[in-house]
């Protein structure tokens, strides 16, 4: 799939992207996102330490949520070290995977655990998603005092596969905006 190219004078600098996934479709829908930009590094986070993310103003972190709210395995195993991090002067964007109607309770939340520590951490986190149009129940990814979005991009490759490219695209329009 190819969405649209970020130009290059819309991003200064390199960007980072990190990302984990289980079953392979996480890292399906980060080669699309990678295919807009001219400038990315990317990096598994099961491959990955702390000072990686040392290099870059703008980052990109995806995964998926499993069952009852855990972090992908990797991120699991990685989430100590990544509340280590200085994100001070950095703009991050999270995009998650989860099931709403399976999950609807813990809809991607590993999109607010991951959020919470950047924000704690300084950085800025950018790419806020709405959440009219998903069916969950709560999810730990909804902005506490703005409860209409995400911390980030909310997919439902279970359920709503079809929507993918739409959203991918709408976000990525988004969070370039804000750069």
């Amino acid at each position: 799939m190819i969405l649209r190219t970020i130009k290059e004078e819309e991003m200064e600098h390199t960007v980072g992207l990190f990302f984990g996934s289980d079953t392979g479709i996480t890292e399906e829908l980060t080669h699309d996102i990678v295919d807009a930009f001219k400038n990315i590094e990317v990096k598994e986070i099961s491959e990955a330490k702390a000072e990686d993310f040392k290099p870059y103003d703008f980052i990109l972190l995806g995964l998926s949520t499993w069952y009852d709210g855990d972090l992908q395995s990797d991120w699991e195993t990685f989430f100590d070290e990544f509340k280590t991090i200085d994100f001070t002067g950095k703009k991050v964007a999270i995009y998650g995977l989860g099931d709403q109607i399976g999950y609807a309770e813990y809809f991607i939340d590993g999109v607010g655990m991951l959020a919470e520590v950047v924000l704690e951490n300084g950085g800025e986190v950018i790419g806020k998603w709405p959440v009219d149009g998903y069916r969950h129940t709560d999810s730990k990814a909804i902005i506490p005092n703005d409860e209409a979005y995400f911390y980030g991009l909310a997919l439902d490759n279970d359920n709503e596969s079809h929507l993918n490219e739409e959203r991918i695209t709408g976000w990525l329009d988004l969070i370039t905006k804000k750069l």
